[in-house]
């Protein structure tokens, strides 16, 4: 990303922004829509969002002026993707590797990301991998640069962090630098077939300390028994779960273990950008044979989560390539998935946020609620696909994508 890009980026957002600050001085916003989905499973038809700061006050049905009539659109809560790789891109050399990269070139990327995710209607992301991401992380929420809240793990444990021991000191040094969430590898990946590698032991002490220190913890796992024992272990979250049983499916719905299988996005990304991928890593033409079969064995792995009644929050996985394209996920899990119109929007909106601890901050168009508020054209619940046609984006009351505000709003 280059720097005229980013200081485009900044004025043009803040130059929305500003241009609806008048309305936060003293007299509320109010949003006017054809239909408003709140979250919550609840429909309504010409209905009025009033914001007050940044914090929802009103959802009702109202005549006369409002600060933006936004028309033949559906509102709704700002979307959630509860799995994402804010820092991940293709480099000057349009490769994945970013090699020879400085932190400032780094930092440019993310804050793209975090700008491209913002205006495709995803107010909120969790990032989990990369310590870089407490930075951006923090200036966003300081209001200097534009982009969705940012909750992160500030990197990952393995098989190799060690034993019981070590692996509860991780946690604790984690949560002292600032994590938000514990990320955990429990396999290998689907690349290289998604054995579990760590034992039933490793993974009740780091999630063990994790629950001991108040941080939840989101567990890649593709194997069967790596669901499983990951499951036992009281881990919060399941990722992949390229190979889960019936018997892990039932155990997290029993449970409460919230399950993210991620079946719309991170492969086709893959696969649609080998030639950006190959010969990195694991990234070869075995790994790649791997992901292009799971593509489509994940829809009935899905369909499988949706019969045993799992909780599935909305995560993408989004890596290089994939950012602001989050939304594919919800379209695939309606099309290929099988799933509900009503409850895939809400799998990325009041359902991610409860899986992420967020259920009394954001997800829901309810007062009291930041107003992280979206619309997209057209009807999502008849044509899903509208959920990729973001024309408004609002976090916590600040406008970042939408029409400037009506006039006649301000007599």
């Amino acid at each position: 990303m280059n720097i005229l890009l980013l200081r485009l980026i900044l004025t043009s957002t803040f130059a929305v922004t500003a241009a609806c600050a008048a309305f936060a001085q003293g007299q509320p916003i109010t949003i006017r829509a054809a239909r408003v989905i709140d979250g919550t499973g609840k429909v309504l038809t010409n209905a009025t969002v009033e914001i007050q700061g940044s914090k929802i006050t009103k959802v009702d049905q109202r005549t006369g002026p409002v600060t933006y009539d936004l028309g033949n659109v559906t509102m709704m809560p700002g979307m959630i993707d509860v799995h994402v790789h804010i820092g991940y891109h293709f480099g000057k050399d349009g490769r994945a590797q970013n090699l020879g990269e400085a932190p400032a070139e780094v930092a440019f990327y993310a804050a793209e990301n975090a700008w491209t995710t913002l205006a495709n209607g995803f107010t909120t992301v969790q990032s989990v991998g990369a310590a870089a991401d407490k930075e951006l992380r923090d200036a966003i929420a300081r209001g200097v640069l534009p982009g969705p809240r940012i909750l992160t793990s500030l990197g990952s444990l393995n098989e190799r962090t060690g034993g019981p021991k070590e692996l509860r000191a991780y946690v604790r040094k984690q949560k002292a630098d600032g994590a938000d969430l514990i990320k955990i590898f429990a396999s290998k990946s689907i690349r290289e077939g998604g054995a579990k590698t760590m034992t039933d032991e490793q993974l009740q002490a780091a999630c063990g300390e994790a629950k001991t220190q108040g941080l939840r913890t989101l567990v890649h796992a593709h194997a069967a028994d790596a669901v499983l024992a990951a499951a036992k272990a009281g881990c919060t979250q399941i990722e992949h779960g390229a190979f889960v049983s019936d018997e892990g499916l039932t155990y997290m719905a029993e449970h409460g273990v919230y399950f993210d299988p991620n079946i719309g996005l991170v492969l086709q990304n893959y696969v649609e950008n080998k030639v950006r991928y190959m010969g990195i890593g694991n990234y070869n033409e075995e790994g790649f044979a791997f992901m292009e079969k799971a593509v489509p064995t994940n829809f009935p792995m899905f369909k499988r989560g949706l019969a045993a009644k799992v909780k599935m929050p909305m995560g993408t996985d989004a890596v290089a390539g994939a950012h602001g394209q989050n939304a594919r996920e919800i379209v695939v899990r309606v099309k290929d998935g099988g799933q509900n119109p009503m409850d895939a929007i809400v799998g990325a909106t009041a359902l991610a946020a409860e899986s992420m601890g967020l259920g009394k901050t954001t997800g829901s168009l309810v007062p009291g609620l930041e107003a992280d508020v979206i619309a997209v054209a057209g009807d999502p619940l008849q044509d899903i696909t509208a959920v990729r046609r973001v024309t408004f984006v609002m976090k916590g009351g600040k406008v970042y994508k939408g029409p400037l505000p009506a006039a006649s709003a301000a007599k």
